[in-house]
């Protein structure tokens, strides 16, 4: 399977932008992206690069097409794609998907959803319906023969943009990086797609 050119592109946007449409897989439960937000390195204060290269990080300063998978807030897990060449960090977060495939193992894993449409809705939720963990940190994304991986499915037509969520004042939470597929919106995170100071210029 090929790598979207998007991924080594030295704009973590690109990249983000570039997988809404793909599917994640992992040979029961499918899911279409349906919302990303694109972080940088040392360029990006909202970003675990920020400070460098650290053990936790070296994943992102890795190839492209890697999964970084990190836990945060003591509970939840997070999957990233690694974008940019080797050598220079950035990563796309996957914050929300519309599940299509094993949505009874989902259900499983997240029994404190209401609705389908909270299955995939934020990050950690995703995850957790996948059953992610640092255990599949590393694997790569585009090798359909690991625990996880990526498929073209559905490319977006009208794509919303946003500010990150969950950011201090201080590490970019004003940024355009918050990526949207206007026509699956309602399989997104139920966290506000606040627009960017500078809307127009979005890249």
């Amino acid at each position: 399977m090929s790598l979207p050119t998007a991924l080594q592109d030295l704009d973590p946007c690109a990249a983000a932008r570039a997988l809404l449409g793909w599917r994640i897989c992992d040979g029961i439960r499918q899911a279409r992206i349906v919302e990303t937000e694109a972080y940088g390195g040392e360029d990006d204060a909202g970003s675990h690069a920020w400070r460098g290269p650290t053990p936790r990080t070296q994943i992102m300063y890795g190839e492209p097409g890697r999964a970084f998978i990190y836990f945060t807030y003591g509970s939840h897990w997070m999957l990233n794609c690694v974008c940019r060449p080797a050598g220079v960090a950035g990563a796309a977060l996957i914050r929300g998907a519309e599940p299509l495939a094993g949505l009874d193992e989902m259900r499983a894993r997240r029994p404190k959803a209401k609705t389908d449409r909270a299955l995939l809705g934020g990050p950690g939720c995703l995850a957790a319906a996948f059953g992610l963990s640092g255990e599949q940190n590393g694997a790569d994304l585009f090798d359909p023969s690991g625990p996880l991986w990526l498929e073209p499915d559905e490319p977006p037509g009208q794509i919303l943009v946003g500010v990150r969520v969950g950011l201090s004042p201080g590490r970019g939470p004003e940024a355009p990086r918050r990526f949207i597929n206007a026509g699956r919106r309602q399989w997104a995170s139920p966290a506000p797609l606040r627009p960017p100071p500078s809307a127009d210029r979005a890249p």
